[in-house]
């Protein structure tokens, strides 16, 4: 074997085809990166809304104090957090139902607290036009625009 340096051609046509490589890679990165953000999204509104149906459970149950003509569901999405005493428990220990609240990950300020992510519907409202109220009986994702998928983000 012979070692030589790069003429000028061979240095243009493997920079070109360099080039050509890191285009066509680009837009398979920039899917990637959307289609994490959407599973992301996807396991959120799993996690919020299986939290809901807990604390709903909880207080069908007994284990939430409920006043009359209330739901049954949480007054924000912070109670989930926050945790409610146990009515049946003699020492009145407190029942979580998240850990903390995921955000929404395609919301464009980074600075904005989860609960601020995510627009709420309570019980009361209807699904087509959905209104925040006195409880939480789903949320979904405050971000413009439609999944890989072609759904938008807001009916997920």
């Amino acid at each position: 074997m012979r070692a030589r340096g790069f003429t000028l051609i061979e240095l243009v046509i493997t920079v070109a085809i360099v080039g050509l490589l890191a285009t066509a890679a680009f837009p398979l990165a920039q899917m990637a990166s959307r289609r994490a953000k959407e599973q992301d999204l996807r396991l959120a509104l799993r996690e919020i809304r299986g939290a809901l149906d807990r604390y709903k459970t909880s207080a069908d149950e007994g284990h939430v104090v409920l006043e009359v003509g209330q739901t049954g569901y949480p007054p924000s999405l912070e109670t989930l957090v926050d945790g409610v005493e146990d009515a049946k428990d003699p020492e009145a220990a407190r029942i979580y139902f998240l850990r903390r609240l995921p955000r929404n990950p395609f919301f464009p300020d980074p600075a904005a607290e989860p609960a601020e992510t995510w627009g709420l519907r309570s019980y009361a409202s209807p699904p087509d036009d959905p209104q925040p109220g006195e409880d939480v009986f789903d949320v979904y994702p405050l971000t413009s625009g439609s999944g890989l998928n072609g759904v938008p983000y807001r009916d997920w």
